[in-house]
């Protein structure tokens, strides 16, 4: 229980740290404060407070029907709000000025079919008034590794190139800020790895924005910058990366050939004893591994195996969520 404890406190005191760093005169990204939906007698979001720093790749997680979805929409303006404040670089969201600042993929890119990737592409550009279509479609289909690709119908294009198609077409017009609903589900490997590419280089050379939710937390945690842990409708933790590698616990990892005395025998030293998946003893509190050795040692034990790891963003997320249902 302590040390479930001391990780939502860390939480709590990453998000103050966090929120703290916002003087000065850079303006944020995003800054909602107190925002509510209900849709009938279901409250979507209960008072949600978020902040998004101008150059992040901000990852937004949370459980289905936590509220990522809602708070995506209600940022693209494709819902009214019931309460609360939406601002976009320092200004009211409904404004007209931050609004054509914004590209958004929410859900999957509305293209025709039987229509070229060049065709729609262009089709878009047009929707957006841009005066230069063919310079700018070319430049964001380079962007987003589709080049090559143009003259494909899109009805033939796998998940991967379609979910890429509409990156390209939330780029269109040269947004500051993207908003990106699981933009890497159902990607193969490949798939992924390229999307990261992507969105990596898209936020570096412009100070571009990008608020992007997702399940493969494993994959988030190579790209994102920031973290916005979301549950029932309430932001539950805001931190930055470094923030979440200093607060994620490290481990002594090890096997023997006798792993169910070694963990009986430890248990009895240390706070915090489990065995994962694959049949690894994880020590929580442990010095060193030559302690565990020694110790194991000297009460007849052999270890195998032994190693010094530490938990990454998927393991803190769900124990993050088991400890706030406790």
């Amino acid at each position: 229980m302590r040390e479930k404890s001391d990780k939502f406190n860390f939480c709590v005191r990453a998000a103050g740290a966090y929120d703290a760093k916002k003087g000065g005169n850079k303006v944020n990204a995003i800054e909602i404060r107190g925002l509510t939906k209900s849709f009938g007698n279901k409250q979507a979001l209960k008072g949600l407070n978020m902040t998004v720093p101008a150059g992040a790749i901000y990852g937004f997680i949370g459980e289905n029907g936590s509220g990522k979805s809602t708070t995506e929409k209600l940022l693209c303006g494709l819902m009214p709000k019931n309460g609360g404040t939406i601002r976009l670089y320092g200004k009211d969201y409904t404004n007209p000025d931050v609004r054509a600042k914004t590209g958004v993929l929410i859900e999957s890119p509305g293209c025709f079919p039987g229509m070229s990737v060049w065709g729609n592409m262009m089709l878009q550009a047009a929707n957006l008034g841009i005066a230069n279509g063919e310079e700018e479609v070319g430049k964001v289909l380079k962007l987003v590794r589709m080049e090559g690709a143009a003259s494909n119908k899109f009805k033939n294009c796998s998940l991967g190139m379609k979910q890429r198609i509409g990156i390209a077409m939330a780029l269109l017009g040269d947004p500051a800020l993207l908003i990106l609903d699981e933009p890497i589900n159902g990607l193969d490997a490949d798939g992924m790895r390229i999307m990261r590419e992507v969105l990596v280089d898209i936020t570096k050379d412009k100070n571009r924005t990008v608020l992007i939710s997702s399940h493969i937390l494993g994959e988030l945690e190579k790209i994102a910058t920031h973290y916005g842990i979301i549950r029932d409708g309430r932001m539950l933790c805001e931190m930055t990366a470094a923030e979440l590698e200093a607060g994620c616990r490290t481990y002594i990892s090890m096997q023997s050939s006798q792993n169910s005395r070694a963990k009986a025998l430890l248990s009895g030293k240390f706070s915090r004893v489990e065995e994962d998946e694959s049949g690894h003893i994880r020590v929580y509190d442990a010095a060193d591994p030559e302690e565990i050795v020694a110790y194991l040692y000297k009460n007849g034990i052999p270890v195998s195996e032994i190693s010094r790891e530490k938990i990454g963003l998927e393991e803190y997320y769900i124990d993050l969520m088991n400890e706030r249902r406790i």
